[in-house]
């Protein structure tokens, strides 16, 4: 077996999902939980299927997201995985939409961060073993990095 990392390119100003599924009617079924989630959202999906023909399974609502999906999810070539850029809305408004689509397993990531997915290769296929969602922890929040960290949840308007 061999691990390597797989870094997301993922397009400017958006979001990134990373999660598993387990049937090839989940893209259909992602873009149906986004689409009715938030007016005006921008997105593209892309889906490994593990069997048959195991093609990136893609859809969207804007091309140039939907193709950085498919480009992205090719790389990670892990089956079952699927890859969802978003803007004009964030993780916070979609997930539980996301989690709730029947064939969802689990979520790795929901982050505008970068993010680098760390991916087993083996003789019967590709697994992802985690991710890494931005960048290493520089030090404890202090007291101005607590003020700082409350008036911008309420600049952007997540708190009152």
């Amino acid at each position: 077996m061999e691990i390597k990392t797989v870094k997301i390119d993922a397009p400017k100003d958006c979001n990134t999902i990373i999660g598993m599924a387990h049937f090839i009617k989940s893209v259909e079924d992602l873009y149906e939980a986004l689409v009715n989630s938030v007016p005006n959202i921008k997105f593209g999906i892309a889906f490994c299927e593990s069997s048959g023909p195991c093609l990136v399974r893609h859809v969207g609502n804007d091309n140039e997201l939907e193709k950085a999906a498919a480009v992205n999810a090719f790389e990670i070539a892990a089956g079952h995985s699927f890859i969802i850029f978003i803007r004009n809305a964030y993780p916070i408004n979609i997930l539980n939409a996301i989690k709730m689509v029947p064939e969802v397993c689990s979520i790795y990531c929901a982050t505008s961060n970068p993010v680098q997915v760390i991916v087993a290769e083996a003789e019967l296929g590709n697994s992802i073993l985690g991710v890494i969602d931005g960048l290493k922890s520089k030090g404890i929040e202090k007291d101005a990095d607590i003020k700082e960290r409350k008036e911008f949840l309420r600049k952007i308007g997540y708190k009152l």
